[in-house]
């Protein structure tokens, strides 16, 4: 069952967007929603269907997560601070450090706040409509599933108005 989009939306997404402080809160809130919309159905599941590596709420791979860490997050230490914040002490390394890529799949704030980062990230401005759909999906498409992605603009579109309306 999916997770309510009022709850996700009120409780995680918009907490940990004013948390990181970048710029763009409302587009940036309506491609985080319609990311997890897509990519989970909003939390129908969280490992990768097939067996594939992606995980959490966002479908996030350990490599896209890690590639965040170690070309942006590794050199912007307040940043990066304000992320490990959303860090859950379970589930953790042997060392007792997090274990990132178990939380991008069981912490909502964590995952949100590493979906965030990989749109930031993108070399492009966001669109400039929170509401506009096709707009956000062609994003999506671009930065984040990449053109290479078995995902299409459609198919984001689709999933955005059935879990979140039109």
């Amino acid at each position: 069952m999916p997770i309510n989009a009022t709850q996700l939306r009120t409780l995680v997404v918009k907490p940990v967007l004013a948390e990181l402080g970048l710029s763009a809160p409302d587009v940036a809130e309506n491609l985080i929603m319609g990311t997890a919309a897509h990519e989970s159905h909003l939390g129908d599941y969280i490992a990768q269907v097939g067996g594939g590596p992606a995980l959490g709420i966002f479908q996030m791979e350990p490599a896209t997560l890690h590639d965040c860490y170690e070309n942006y997050l590794d050199y912007r230490a307040d940043l990066k601070a304000k992320v490990d914040g959303f860090l859950a002490a379970q589930p953790a390394n042997p060392d007792g450090t997090p274990d990132k890529d178990a939380q991008v799949a069981t912490n909502l704030a964590y995952a949100t706040a590493l979906c965030r980062i990989r749109y930031y990230r993108a070399p492009a401005a966001m669109p400039s409509d929170p509401n506009d759909v096709n707009g956000l999906a062609a994003y999506w498409k671009q930065y984040y599933n990449t053109p290479q992605g078995a995902g299409t603009v459609e198919q984001f579109v689709a999933d955005y108005n059935r879990y979140l309306g039109s």
